[in-house]
């Protein structure tokens, strides 16, 4: 008797060893019951506190309202009104017509046409930074401060090329913005766009660094935009896009839509972009860029077979302006750039930009291909002449 009480003894501490070691592996090494099949693992986030503010990485502020305080009483609307002659109908010139009543009703008539747009105050000197083609055959400009006040602007200078423009209004006392620097942007950035859309008044709008250094776009010459989704409406043209601590990053300049509002797509030049130009027009009332006088496009792979280079990095030489830069040195259409003293070109906006920013009077070395053979040489920049409209790749 006292062998069976002690094999049932043992019986029933193999038995609890067992369940506890099942209930062990279940509850703390399930993965062992699953068999040899793959085990997907994931990173969960942890529950925070109510307060995110406190959670560590959180950065993200509650309220953009500081940021908006701090930029919104340097943004500006911008008024401007043009007298446009509208020309007398057609038929008035008929000459049954004129047998009848002669010229009495041929009189051209004069109106008046107004548009609304967006600007910056940049500097307390009364400086407003704003784009071109706000203000672009303007017969007068008025600005409107946030607080109330307006003034007759007048135009320091424009840049055609950059879409830029200066105005100065003599008001005292005025707010100005705090430049930020564009450069250190990231995709991912708030950013808040403040402005005049529509003319329903100032208005921010919230959203994101999309992209940047955008080119190619055919909007301006010289292209290296900010792309936002913050709403950008007609009427923002000018206005500040800032960033969480309301700092002035970009001038809202254009929209990409198929409606005529606000889709998401949104570009703004970059103020390290749109602070030398606003000093050069207000230092030198008009902005200086290096010019060879050549017309240049893309390499395909095409193009790169047809004029004997074994490589689509450079860029093709369209067009030469007989007397300029270029033609003096001795560069002909259908050459290749494939260096501007000695850095790698890799396409026409980089070549142009590359260009522009040579001072004046200094020397340029080309490197490339023509006929299938290396070449280089050394032109003289000049200063690029005014720009009317023509095309964005010329230079």
């Amino acid at each position: 008797m006292p062998i069976l009480k002690y094999l049932s003894f043992v019986a029933q501490m193999i038995t609890a060893g067992l369940a506890a070691a099942f209930l062990y592996i279940l509850l703390v090494q399930p993965e062992l019951l699953r068999g040899s099949g793959p085990v997907v693992e994931v990173r969960e986030m942890l529950q925070q506190p109510a307060d995110s503010s406190a959670s560590p990485g959180w950065s993200g502020p509650v309220s953009y309202a500081d940021a908006v305080a701090l930029a919104a009483p340097a943004v500006v609307n911008v008024h401007t009104a043009k007298v446009i002659t509208r020309r007398a109908h057609p038929l008035l010139d008929d000459p049954i017509f004129q047998h009848f009543f002669g010229d009495r009703f041929k009189q051209s008539r004069k109106a008046i046409k107004t548009s609304l747009g967006s600007g910056v105050i940049i500097s307390a000197q009364g400086y407003v930074l704003t784009n071109n083609h706000v203000i672009d055959g303007a017969d007068e400009i008025r600005v409107l401060l946030a607080d109330g006040r307006s003034s007759r602007a007048t135009v320091v200078g424009s840049d055609v090329d950059t879409d830029l423009a200066v105005l100065h209004i003599g008001i005292e006392d005025l707010p100005s913005i705090v430049i930020g620097d564009s450069s250190k942007l990231r995709v991912g950035d708030v950013a808040l766009a403040i402005g005049n859309p529509f003319g329903v008044g100032q208005t921010v709008t919230f959203g994101i660094i999309s992209a940047t250094g955008r080119d190619q776009l055919g909007i301006t010459a010289y292209e290296e935009f900010i792309q936002t989704d913050a709403a950008i409406n007609p009427g923002n043209s000018g206005g500040a896009l800032i960033n969480a601590t309301g700092e002035l990053v970009g001038i809202n300049s254009a929209i990409y839509s198929r409606t005529g509002g606000s889709q998401g797509i949104g570009f703004a030049i970059p103020i390290s972009l749109a602070k030398g130009v606003m000093t050069q027009i207000i230092e030198q009332g008009h902005v200086v860029r290096g010019w060879l006088g050549i017309e240049a496009q893309d390499l395909t792979t095409q193009l790169a077979e047809t004029f004997g280079a074994s490589t689509t990095s450079g860029v093709l030489i369209a067009g030469v302006l007989s007397g300029g830069p270029a033609d003096k040195a001795g560069l002909l259409p259908g050459d290749i750039i494939t260096a501007i003293n000695d850095s790698v070109v890799t396409n026409a906006t980089a070549a142009m930009k590359t260009i522009s920013e040579q001072a004046p009077g200094s020397l340029i070395r080309l490197g490339g291909i023509r006929e299938g053979q290396p070449f280089s040489l050394t032109a003289t920049v000049s200063e690029r002449p005014g720009r009317t409209g023509d095309s964005a790749l010329r230079n």
